[in-house]
């Protein structure tokens, strides 16, 4: 079995200002704000869970400084909360460099039982949530008249493949897929680039206590490593394609994963 090992971090997001969608807690989300904080980069985390978001800031605050990390809920299902995000970002560090899309929601159900209310909620919540967060960030960086922002996308290998009982998930998803490559060009006109990642099986903890033996043991004999991704792992693509040694890439879904089709 192939073990990670943790990489330090060498200032490549130095002095940039990120806003991170769901980065409450221990997974991609919350894993991200670490390693953007260990690059050099100023956080504003947002999540819909407020309690869980405060105690993530708190947590974050300590260790690297409380100038550094700032949180404000967010459902981005909500426009005017949306809007919100982005004015705070602006008005707290005075500009925006970095935006990461992780906000998203699961679930199995199969079509022929699934309920409007599912599928709704669903794609709401991942290509919707999706869809504001980047038009709110392409505006932002267009009235700043700068160039070099940054949008990442966390989509996933569903997208490409097909998997019983995801179809709202794997429709949503391949959307967000969709949307990256479609707003990268309209973005590149004012110099700003669109990416996303595409993970498959990235758990944490939390997330193992409640997934069966039987089930985790099928997930992870699918991958080439035979294990699951740690969320850091994830997080470590997403600062390359924050950084600038991804500068020449835009439009583009970065798998995380051996199972791309």
């Amino acid at each position: 079995m192939n073990e990670p090992r943790y990489v330090p971090g060498h200032h490549l997001l130095e002095d940039r200002t990120a806003v991170i969608t769901a980065a409450a807690g221990a997974g991609i989300g919350g894993a991200t704000a670490r390693r953007f904080l260990e690059e050099g980069a100023r956080v504003l985390i947002s999540d819909a869970h407020a309690r869980r978001l405060k105690e993530t800031e708190d947590t974050l605050a300590a260790e690297f400084g409380a100038g550094r990390v700032t949180s404000l809920p967010c459902d981005v299902t909500d426009e005017d909360q949306v809007r919100a995000l982005f004015a705070c970002a602006e008005q707290t560090h005075g500009r925006l460099d970095v935006v990461v899309n992780n906000a998203g929601l699961g679930g199995t159900a199969a079509l022929v039982d699934m309920t409007d209310a599912q599928w709704s909620q669903v794609l709401d919540v991942t290509l919707n949530g999706t869809f504001r967060c980047t038009r709110a960030a392409l505006r932002s960086f267009r009235a700043a008249g700068t160039t070099g922002g940054v949008v990442v996308n966390n989509a996933s290998v569903v997208g490409w493949r097909a998997q019983s009982g995801q179809a709202h998930y794997a429709a949503a998803k391949a959307g967000v897929m969709a949307l990256t490559r479609c707003a990268a060009l309209e973005a590149a006109e004012y110099g700003v680039r669109i990416n996303a990642v595409a993970p498959s099986l990235a758990m944490h903890p939390h997330l193992v206590k409640v997934t069966s033996e039987e089930l985790l043991a099928e997930l992870t004999a699918r991958e080439a490593f035979g294990r699951y991704a740690e969320p850091w792992e994830v997080a470590n693509v997403i600062v390359f394609l924050a950084s600038g040694y991804s500068s020449y890439m835009t439009g583009e879904t970065v798998s995380v994963s051996s199972q791309h089709p």
